[in-house]
């Protein structure tokens, strides 16, 4: 497994890409956020975790202006998505991929026209131009020609994740938001889709915001890991700085035995990656 990135590393990184300040989110009288903070600085694998009912989804949802917050301010590339115009919110929403839980594919289309369909919308490219650029987005992924013409529900589940992330990557983005990307794999797919996401990662240069609850994957791919918990962002921080905060979530899910094991890996590989460079 490859370390992540050092502390050293994020100190040197000047220019963060979102920038959510003092964010409060309410249902009527439900509090979700109140008082959110976080910056993701480019190029760099930041995770969001959290309980359930804590509102990771929900602040991904704000970031790329699908809902608006109550009050607060959310930035991204420097712009306020609810404050921008139709065109201009859609030129800035290019700069970005979402890949959704579940993959979300349209089931009445084929794998290569779901691929397709965000460079259709454009309307900037003649078809065979959009189906090149899709079959290549396939392949990217690491599947085939072969799998163009199917269904969705012909897909199996890893399947259906490399065809949601070859969409989210079809607009070429800076910026990819990833919901769960390995739920409901098995271990041997899941460590393959990690693997996948770590490599697109470096040969893309792409800065992630992964949603997860999977600590393998976590500890895997994340430079830095933000944790939602009593309506804030209590750390964000690399995992071995975010463990030592003392907060019942915390020690809850970074302090179990499937944690310790996780972290173990994470020390073997900074120390592998410490011992190649001397």
């Amino acid at each position: 497994m490859n370390a992540p990135t050092t502390t050293s590393e994020l100190a040197q990184r000047a220019e963060p890409i979102i920038e959510v300040r003092n964010l409060v989110k309410r249902y009527g009288k439900a509090v979700v956020h109140d008082g959110v903070n976080l910056d993701v600085y480019r190029g760099e694998v930041l995770s969001i975790v959290g309980g359930s009912g804590s509102g990771k989804t929900v602040l991904v949802r704000q970031i790329v202006g699908l809902e608006r917050p109550t009050s607060g301010s959310v930035r991204i590339f420097g712009e306020d998505p609810t404050r921008l115009k139709p065109a201009q919110l859609q030129a800035l929403r290019n700069r970005w991929g979402l890949q959704f839980q579940g993959g979300a594919l349209f089931s009445a289309l084929s794998v290569i026209d779901n691929i397709a369909l965000p460079l259709r919308e454009l309307r900037a490219l003649p078809d065979n131009l959009i189906c090149q650029a899709a079959l290549l987005k396939l392949q990217m992924v690491g599947l085939s020609a072969r799998d163009a013409d199917k269904m969705p529900a012909d897909l199996s589940g890893g399947m259906t994740k490399r065809v949601a992330l070859a969409r989210a990557l079809s607009l070429e983005p800076e910026l990819v938001f990833l919901d769960e990307p390995t739920a409901g794999l098995d271990p041997m797919a899941s460590d393959d889709y990690v693997a996948l996401i770590r490599e697109l990662r470096r040969e893309l240069g792409l800065t992630v915001v992964m949603i997860t609850h999977d600590l393998d994957t976590l500890v895997a791919l994340s430079d830095r890991v933000a944790v939602l918990a009593d309506h804030k962002v209590l750390a964000a921080a690399p995992i071995e700085e975010v463990v030592k905060v003392d907060h019942p979530f915390i020690r809850e899910y970074f302090l179990g035995e499937r944690a310790q094991r996780a972290m173990q890996a994470l020390h073997q590989a900074r120390g592998d990656a410490q011992s190649g460079e001397a």
